[in-house]
C-alpha cells in the first residue's frame, strides 16, 4: 500500500473517488472509526441536560470584587531616601543595595579620594542604568541616585563661585 492510499483511507476520500478501485482494495475492508458507545451516551446525556446558552448567560452573576489599595501606607515605605557618604569603595555596594530597595540614596563623595569617588560614581551609574532609575549631581561631589520607582525633577547648574581671581 502506497502513501497515497493511506492517506486516502484515513481520510476517507476512497469513497469519492472517481477512478476504477483496485483490485486489492476490493478484497480488504476499510475500517472506519466509531464513537464508543458511552462517548455517544455521555454526549447525549449533556444535550438533554444543557440549557440553551442564552439561559445559562442570563443566571451567571458577575462577582463583586473591590479592589482597595491603602496608598498611604505604600507611598511612605517608598518614599525613604538614605544618605550616604562612602570612605572606601567597597561601600558602594551597600549603596546599590539601597537602590535595589526602591530607596532613594544622596551620596556626599567629599571625604574620598577623588580616584575611588569615580569608581563609586561609575559603579553606582551602572546599577542605577540597570534599574532604570537616575543618577544626577546635586553639588560639589555630592550625587542622588533614584530607582525607576522615584522622579526626579528640575536640575541644578554648573554653575560654581571661584573665590581665586
Amino acid at each position: 500500500m502506497n502513501m497515497k492510499d493511506k492517506f486516502k483511507n484515513f481520510f476517507y476520500l476512497d469513497e469519492y473517488e472517481e477512478e476504477p478501485v483496485q483490485e486489492e482494495r476490493k478484497q480488504r475492508p476499510v475500517q472506519r472509526y466509531e464513537k464508543p458507545a458511552a462517548a455517544v451516551e455521555a454526549q447525549a446525556k449533556v444535550q438533554k441536560t444543557s440549557k440553551p446558552v442564552k439561559e445559562r448567560r442570563e443566571k451567571v452573576e458577575e462577582p463583586t470584587v473591590q479592589n482597595i489599595v491603602n496608598l498611604q501606607n505604600s507611598a511612605a515605605s517608598s518614599s525613604k531616601v538614605s544618605l550616604a557618604e562612602p570612605r572606601v569603595y567597597a561601600e558602594a555596594q551597600d549603596i546599590a543595595e539601597s537602590l535595589k530597595n526602591k530607596q532613594a540614596v544622596v551620596v556626599n563623595l567629599q571625604r574620598i579620594e577623588r580616584d575611588q569617588a569615580l569608581r563609586i560614581i561609575d559603579f553606582l551609574s551602572g546599577t542605577v542604568y540597570a534599574l532604570g532609575g537616575d543618577i544626577q549631581r546635586i553639588g560639589t561631589d555630592i550625587f542622588l541616585c533614584v530607582p525607576d520607582t522615584v522622579e526626579v525633577d528640575g536640575a541644578i547648574s554648573d554653575y560654581y563661585h571661584d573665590d581665586q581671581q
